[in-house]
């Protein structure tokens, strides 16, 4: 009934987990070598510049493994309850929480447990107590909750409790009890708890390192839709670790998490399809996700997208644009050497014009960095 944020949070496990996509990130043969991006976990290749390089791109660097996985928490978010069956009495406590209606989730809720026991209503008094919604906030009492509906067979009591273990709330930390929640969890299905739980086999400090397990856990994730592990596994698929390589698979999954609004995601699936990398070549349609995660803040989707609009590939050639994209992808970190030069190449009214343009993401960048 209630989804909590996974280990790592959405916009931050992307970029933490597994291992470096580098292997699978080999430019088109006309491009030129990789600019200098924001150290990731699965740094993207270089979209071409105008002329073919002659140059020949580094070699893939040695992936490293993630920083322990079970640090940040991210908060939880409310998830669409189980469908109704026929001539089941509707979920009175879910709806109202749906609806904002909180106090009155607390009292339908604390009705039914009165009533039957029953471990859903559990959890969502756990999660209002959790988040201070219609009651006081109070981490020992949520944790209380989810530990009664965990006992009880509830999965996401399960999910939530181990992220309260993770984090010390409500008790004090213990990673060996929050993997075991999540193992439980994702044993009964429980698609973000089979993420997290493949982390941890992909971290190698709670368990012994584990590429095929943790593929075999982001799978169950993945085929449930969860778009972080359609990431992950098709991370795995482009290195072979824990499956055999398989670049058509690995774009697939980049497509469906791509599909999700996974913003590394859409980054490395408009790469795989501006190179043809398992998936037919469309300049085009990479052009159109690489604004859509540049719009949403990617650096080196940004940066893709300055170099594609200063080549006139995939979308008509605009230097304003260009340098604009270029001045925003290089205040998140990631320069460019070739985009400085084309940048001076320009009449002073075309790098004026987008230094205007590229101020205020560059304020806000700079803001969120302060």
């Amino acid at each position: 009934m209630i989804r909590r944020g996974m280990i790592v949070g959405a916009a931050a496990s992307t970029a933490m987990l597994l291992v470096s996509a580098a292997a699978a990130q080999a430019p088109a043969p006309d491009s030129s070598p990789a600019a200098t991006a924001p150290k990731r976990a699965a740094r993207p290749a270089t979209p071409p510049a105008p002329k073919p390089a002659t140059t020949t791109p580094k070699p893939a660097t040695t992936p490293q493994a993630p920083k322990p996985a079970a640090t940040k928490p991210a908060p939880p978010t409310p998830v669409a309850s189980a469908p109704r069956r026929p001539g089941e009495e509707p979920d009175l406590a879910y709806g109202a929480f749906q609806r904002g209606y909180f106090l009155t989730a607390f009292h339908e809720a604390t009705k039914r447990i009165d009533a039957t026991h029953d471990p859903k209503a559990m959890t969502l008094v756990g999660e209002l107590y959790a988040n201070g919604l219609g009651v006081p906030a109070e981490d020992a009492k949520a944790a209380e909750w989810y530990a009664l509906a965990a006992a009880r067979g509830d999965p996401e009591a399960m999910f939530a409790l181990a992220m309260f273990r993770f984090n010390g709330r409500g008790g004090p930390r213990d990673r060996d009890e929050a993997a075991r929640l999540l193992a439980a969890a994702a044993k009964l299905g429980h698609a973000p708890a089979a993420y997290d739980l493949g982390l941890l086999y992909i971290d190698g400090q709670q368990f012994p390192q584990d590429f095929a397990r943790a593929a075999e856990l982001f799978r169950a994730a993945a085929e449930a839709g969860n778009p972080e592990a359609q990431y992950a596994l098709a991370t795995l698929y482009k290195e072979g670790r824990g499956v055999p390589k398989d670049v058509n698979e690995a774009t697939r999954l980049l497509g469906l998490a791509a599909l999700a609004d996974l913003v590394d995601a859409q980054t490395e699936y408009a790469i795989a399809l501006f190179n043809g990398a398992g998936a037919p070549k469309d300049e085009a349609r990479a052009a159109r996700l690489f604004r859509r995660a540049a719009m949403r803040g990617n650096p080196i989707a940004q940066n893709r997208l300055a170099r594609l609009l200063g080549a006139g590939r995939g979308l008509p050639a605009d230097p304003v644009e260009a340098i604009k994209w270029h001045l925003i992808a290089k205040a998140g970190g990631a320069g460019d050497a070739y985009l400085d030069e084309f940048a001076q190449k320009q009449t002073p009214e075309v790098r004026e014009a987008a230094e205007r343009a590229a101020q205020p993401w560059i304020n806000v960048i700079r803001l969120s960095r302060s």
